[in-house]
């Protein structure tokens, strides 16, 4: 109610209002500019830190967002399309449905891969070497870290697009597909097993990123870890940048167990313009809840906001172990306002803190153990480096005595729009 009260003040401030049949005329984009100065001044969480800016230098409010920022401290404010954000939150995607990176041998592979993905019906699964995309080797521009070469390669987000893949098969035959962008639901949970360790059970859930969809998939996956009695959890959070805050409530409350309900998940913190939207989200009951008394996270650096407010939240309860890369780094989330269904509007506006009123984690979570991202093993595979190392550890309390200087970060690139690919704890 809050953020439909104050955009109903924000549009009449700029529009106007009339006693009778008022009409609100088209929305421009420098009404959008417009209404995004005056969310900035009064609710942004470093409004005093934002940059003088005069708005009528800027054409639109994206350009507005970038000028008013604080750099220092803020990666992530965003202004999307209004339109273009409803559907991507819903589940809605446009494109061939892959992230592709480098492995350690310098091939590029398909990291991640959607079920509903065009190329996922033709047998495309995590780890297979792309050769060619349109004739073009794709290593070389993955090895140049070139984003706008391979954006200008893979096409835009346009269902109909075609393009043509060469790929080397895990059996090392190659095979060339034909795939069409097209408009599909994707999948959030990407893997969800029980894992028979020599200590008993574990869930392996892989976990895509915090959206509507989310809930009933999560609910689906912790019902067969619940039905199958694990006792311990690995949570793949690797490319999972966030989203809405009451999902990953819900994911941190299957986790932690009904024991722990009423109590706090996370104090919001708003700016002192701001202070009596402080509110706190605490832990829910679930149907199928776990009780765990640790759990081990696989993370990159694509872990963000949402996904580090679980593992926040949950480390007053229990031991929370982390595989892989340093996360993101940002305990901070945003309000949304929508601007005459034309503008979607998320400027960070407080930040997260735990029960123990810890969050300053703006460096990022450091992972216990170093790993790179395996891309040449699927998720399932237990010879994926870093699925390898949450085993070890669960079976034995210790880790692998591989030393961790061999580490090195690879690029990879995503087919998703760029503001959604960015860090988001969003509260509805």
């Amino acid at each position: 109610m809050r953020k439909l009260f104050i955009l109903s003040v924000l549009i009449t401030l700029i529009f106007g209002s009339c006693k009778k049949d008022p009409v609100q005329p088209d929305l421009t984009p420098a009404m959008g500019r417009d209404s995004l100065y005056y969310i900035m001044n009064d609710w942004y969480y470093w409004y005093d830190k934002m940059p003088t800016v005069q708005k009528e230098d800027y054409a639109d409010p994206f350009k507005l967002m970038d000028a008013m920022r604080y750099k220092v401290l803020d990666r992530w404010s965003f202004v999307a399309d209004y339109d273009e954000f409803m559907a991507e939150m819903a589940g809605t995607f446009v494109g061939h449905g892959f992230r592709v990176g480098l492995d350690f041998a310098g091939n590029a592979r398909i990291a991640q891969i959607y079920n509903a993905s065009p190329l996922y019906g033709e047998g495309v699964r995590r780890g297979w070497i792309i050769k060619k995309i349109n004739n073009t080797l794709l290593a070389p521009i993955l090895i140049a870290g070139d984003g706008a070469a391979y954006s200008a390669l893979i096409k835009p987000a346009t269902a109909g697009i075609i393009n043509l893949f060469e790929f080397q098969k895990p059996d090392g035959s190659l095979e060339v597909f034909s795939s069409t962008k097209s408009t599909f639901t994707l999948n959030t949970v990407i893997l969800s097993e029980v894992l028979q360790l020599k200590n008993g059970r574990a869930g392996h859930l892989v976990f895509d990123q915090f959206i509507t969809p989310s809930a009933g998939e999560l609910a689906t996956a912790f019902a067969l870890f619940k039905e199958n009695n694990v006792t311990d959890l690995i949570l793949d959070l690797r490319y999972n940048s966030g989203g809405y805050l009451n999902i990953a409530q819900t994911l941190a409350s299957y986790i932690a167990g009904d024991g722990k309900a009423g109590q706090v998940f996370a104090k919001l913190s708003y700016n002192n313009k701001r202070q009596a939207a402080n509110s706190t989200y605490l832990f829910k009951t679930t149907a199928s809840s776990l009780s765990l008394s640790r759990l081990v996270v696989i993370t990159t650096r694509s872990t963000a906001s949402a996904s580090e407010a679980v593992m926040n939240s949950l480390k007053p309860f229990m031991s929370v172990i982390s595989i892989g890369d340093t996360t993101n780094g940002k305990p901070t989330g945003m309000n949304g306002w929508e601007i005459g269904k034309k503008y979607y509007m998320w400027p960070v506006t407080f930040k997260m803190v735990n029960s123990q009123n810890s969050g300053d984690y703006f460096e990022g979570i450091s992972p216990a153990k170093l790993a790179g991202d395996d891309i040449a093993h699927d998720f399932n595979d237990v010879n994926e480096a870093c699925l390898k190392e949450a085993i070890y550890y669960l079976e034995n309390g210790s880790f692998t005595a591989k030393g961790s200087a061999e580490f090195v970060r690879y690029p990879q690139f995503s087919d998703k729009p760029a503001w959604m690919q960015k860090p988001m704890a969003l509260e509805k």
